[in-house]
């Protein structure tokens, strides 16, 4: 593929970015990305390895004069966010990710881009194979599959590091240093229903909800954007309750960590109600874009004729499962009041499915305060266990504690005025990112996270501002002279 980014600064860091386009390199399929990186340590004399489960580790000594100074880890993740439009054909496992230049960002074509966390791994194999930028100690931790699980994170051994201060380079705001995060668990849900023959004088539809943003299930949660899986629940309840409608598939949303776009359902209603309920959708699509008019205007609702399915779900599994999403809590449960500005504790309904004589839910909850995320996480799973469901919960992980007088903090404070004339924003984040594990395993590590700006992470929508990458990268630097 003919490069696309070669013309920008600093060049060494975009042509490792589009390079780490060009390999696929979704969660739990990081392999060929990882083996890529561990050839380019090799072309560049930079000692790399791989622990037991899969996270590289790279380890540069410090430059002559510069051997005292404390041990840094600049650390990333291997692994993207696998989004896509629902009229774009693309394979994340094969195809690469085709950027492209729009004005002041970068983006992709119809696809998540992979700036989260691709230009943090980028920036620090930049600083791994430069030859001009004065450090001490340097070691890069680049972890697998964080978008889905944090598996490199949580399978850390300990000894295996040995630096002493955490350069977290996943966060989306440039000017912003972020010293906490919050933690999650996920709650899972599956629910049994019966099928029943559908009745063959009943009119059949495909129903669509879409045109949402969506985006990161943590960073843009406050953003008020639609949920399609509660979308389309509202019409399917109240044609339930209205109209005699009737389920016979539902499929909404892809990944637990990304607000859900688009959702999907096969129904039928008797054939003497069929006008009613399409005058139906037609008025609430009017409804949604008035409550939506700010955040998501886009917003599509689709009735399309299709053929009558042999069966749909018997009215009690329906009734339950309706219930159920309607219930389930979503968005936004509380502010934090330490942090003005800062969610302190959400819910994501990010995907319902039926499957196997099952209607699969997977929800992510997140806080910054361990109790409150427990609580919310029992809500959830109360709403599912009162309809009948199975429900797991898994992939519980900490948060991580700000620490206002922590000492890189206050270098990176000083760098900042030096290089911009101006402060930084000093923040915590409603997402999860690494730092809370890897302080769990490190627990003397000095961490802080910062980045360039990127938007609507986690869908097709994602870019980079091109200046930002620029003044991250020359602060990155800056602060490894200074540390």
């Amino acid at each position: 593929m003919a490069k696309v980014l070669n013309n920008l600064k600093p060049q060494p860091l975009w042509d490792i970015f589009e390079d780490i386009c060009s390999v696929p390199h979704p969660s739990k399929h990081e392999k060929k990305l990882a083996e890529f990186v561990i050839d380019f340590a090799k072309k560049n004399g930079i000692e790399a390895t791989n622990d037991q489960v899969g996270n590289v580790i790279l380890r540069k000594p410090a430059t002559p004069g510069k051997e005292n100074l404390k041990g840094v880890i600049m650390q990333s993740h291997l692994d993207m966010v696998p989004q896509k439009n629902s009229d774009v054909s693309h394979d994340f496992e094969k195809d690469p990710i085709k950027p492209r230049i729009e004005g002041e960002w970068i983006k992709a074509t119809g696809t998540t881009l992979g700036a989260d966390n691709g230009i943090g791994m980028a920036a620090s194999l930049a600083v791994m194979a430069a030859k001009d930028i004065e450090h001490g100690p340097l070691e890069c931790l680049i972890t697998v599959d964080e978008e889905t699980g944090m598996t490199g994170a949580f399978e850390l051994k300990p000894g295996l590091l040995k630096g002493d201060i955490l350069l977290n380079l996943d966060s989306e705001d440039h000017g912003e240093l972020f010293i906490g995060c919050a933690g999650g668990i996920n709650t899972a849900a599956k629910l049994p229903f019966k099928k029943e023959p559908a009745d063959k004088s009943m009119a059949s539809f495909n129903l669509v909800v879409k045109g949402l943003k969506g985006g990161h299930s943590g960073l843009d949660i406050n953003l008020g954007r639609g949920n399609a899986n509660k979308i389309i629940n509202r019409i399917l309840f109240e044609g339930a309750n209205k109209y005699g409608l009737r389920v016979a598939e539902i499929n909404g949303g892809t990944l637990r960590n990304a607000i859900p776009r688009e959702a999907f359902a096969t129904v039928a209603v008797p054939a003497n109600q069929k006008d009613a309920f399409v005058k139906f959708t037609k008025e609430f699509e009017k409804t949604l874009k008035i409550e939506l008019a700010t955040t998501d205007k886009e917003v599509v609702v689709l009735l399309e004729n299709t053929n009558l399915p042999d069966a749909v779900m018997d009215l009690q599994s329906q009734q339950k499962y309706l219930n159920a999403v309607y219930a389930c809590p979503n968005g936004v449960f509380g502010m934090s009041a330490d942090m003005p500005g800062l969610v302190e504790t959400s819910n994501n309904l990010a995907i319902v499915k039926s499957e196997n004589n099952n209607v699969c839910f997977e929800t992510l909850q997140r806080s910054s305060i361990e109790s409150q995320k427990e609580d919310v996480a029992a809500a959830v799973k109360s709403v599912f266990t009162l309809a009948g469901a199975e429900v797991v919960q898994s992939g519980s992980y900490p948060g991580w504690k700000p620490n206002v007088n922590s000492p890189i903090l206050s270098t990176m404070k000083s760098v900042y005025n030096k290089l911009y004339g101006d402060n930084p924003k000093i923040n915590a984040v409603h997402a999860g990112l690494e730092c809370g594990l890897l302080g769990s395993v490190y627990p003397n590590l000095d961490m802080i996270s910062f980045g360039p700006t990127i938007r609507s992470p986690h869908s097709p929508d994602e870019r980079v501002n091109i200046e930002s990458v620029g003044k991250f990268f020359d602060y990155l630097v800056e602060t490894l002279k200074n540390i």
